[in-house]
């Protein structure tokens, strides 16, 4: 018997996704997810802290006119951050057309005037989206900066007054943050400044840069046999074991990163990081980051693969082990992991290239 149409469909876009394959028609699949999401603002979780009554009558656009969709903030920025990557690197995408034009309209200089206006003008929004959102927003700067294509050029320009109170705002937290965050969730400190630094790195920022590897250093650098074994929390979608490993292959020199990496973790804890970890409810908002464990997993993975060349074929293989795990799912579940997943999802895979 042949499956329906529709469940043929999903099985074709399972199985090319299983092999890594970013056709145009899968990222125009995957581009359906933000592409739906963006400019949809409900259901939504603003974390805005209400300082006097009238703040509660705002809605989560009158909050923020560029990223009130996507059900949070920082969701809807690596959603747009989604989309301007794979019209940078897919040729013939299907949905071109739409996704410059919501694009544009994100990107419009009065809208991001509101997004500078929520982090200025309110008390208590000086740490709304420390650090989870404020990284994405610098790589979706970074990946705009770096788009040689006319449109993307204007988005940058237009973004730069927000990108430059992002950094304005890291650059004087970090001299008092004493100790990173470890956690699997938004705050974690190292994921954070994996992101600016390659943002710092592709601006030839170098002021920003020594500051986050100097930070790096301070801690991380005498961090040794992580208890990586007791990972995952049931809530996590990052390693806080790995996403340190990450950041400090890009800190250390090639030659010492090895080393530093061996005393850093046991091989038991490596070995637990390695499997999937299992997704018992997708439907539930919480248990579905599980799923982008497993692709942040991954895209640490592969790029410690290539920083340690005696553990590479167990790393590469892991991570792919870890993609195949989490892919069939980015667009199976519901609104709890469909509207971030596909982002992660394409991350993961342009780390495994």
């Amino acid at each position: 018997m042949r499956p329906a149409k529709g469940a043929y469909s999903f099985l074709m876009f399972s199985i090319l996704l299983l092999a890594q394959m970013l056709t145009p028609d899968i990222a125009s699949r995957l581009a359906e997810l933000p592409l739906h999401c963006i400019q949809q603002e409900y259901p939504n979780k603003t974390a805005h802290t209400i300082e006097a009554e009238v703040d509660a009558k705002l809605t989560p656009r009158q909050l923020h006119p560029s990223f009130y969709g996507c059900f949070d903030w920082h969701s809807s920025v690596h959603g747009h951050w989604m989309l301007v990557r794979l019209l940078k690197t897919t040729k013939g995408l299907p949905k071109e057309q739409q996704i410059r034009q919501i694009l544009a309209e994100s990107f419009q200089p009065q809208a991001i005037a509101g997004e500078v206006n929520y982090f200025q003008n309110y008390k208590l929004s000086k740490t709304f989206e420390r650090t989870y959102g404020w990284a994405w927003l610098l790589k979706l700067d970074e990946e705009l900066r770096t788009w040689d294509d006319p449109q993307g050029r204007e988005w940058a320009r237009n973004i730069q007054p927000l990108t430059s109170l992002i950094v304005q705002l890291w650059s004087g937290y970090l001299p008092k943050q004493t100790y990173p965050n470890r956690t699997g969730v938004h705050p974690n400190t190292a994921f954070g400044l994996v992101f600016a630094l390659d943002w710092a790195r592709a601006t030839k920022d170098a002021k920003f840069e020594a500051q986050i590897v100097q930070r790096a250093k301070d801690y991380y650098l005498k961090t040794t046999a992580v208890t990586a074994i007791q990972e995952p929390d049931g809530t996590d979608f990052l390693s806080p074991s790995l996403e340190v490993a990450d950041l400090m292959r890009r800190v250390l020199p090639p030659a010492e990163f090895p080393k530093w990496f061996s005393g850093y973790i046991t091989p038991a804890g490596l070995t637990n990081l390695l499997k999937a970890p299992t997704v018992s409810d997708r439907s539930d908002y919480q248990i579905v980051h599980l799923d982008g464990l497993s692709l942040s997993r991954a895209w640490c993975l592969y790029g410690l693969a290539d920083a340690i060349p005696a553990r590479r074929q167990r790393l590469k293989t892991a991570a792919k082990s870890l993609l195949d795990a989490a892919l069939p799912h980015v667009t199976a579940g519901n609104y709890g992991g469909e509207h971030w997943l596909a982002s992660f999802a394409v991350y993961a895979l342009s780390q495994a290239k």
